[in-house]
């Protein structure tokens, strides 16, 4: 593996764990709004489509830091 190589799985793990984070934070807003009373619901349909998204992005970058299998 050589240093281009290198760098670009770093960064592609470091922003996988940041996806993560963002993916786990989401989560927690979208349930903290779910039990107040007030449900903002535009807020929350957008909410979950980011979240969508990110779950998306994610396994792309998992799918590519995944080497390939041999048959």
């Amino acid at each position: 593996m050589n240093d281009e190589t290198f760098d670009d799985v770093t960064s592609l793990r470091t922003r996988l764990e940041a996806l993560r984070g963002e993916h786990r934070d989401l989560d927690e807003a979208i349930a903290h709004l779910a039990a107040a009373p007030a449900e903002d619901e535009l807020l929350m349909r957008r909410l979950k489509k980011r979240k969508l998204a990110l779950k998306d992005r994610i396994a792309l970058i998992e799918r590519m830091l995944e080497p390939d299998e041999l048959a």
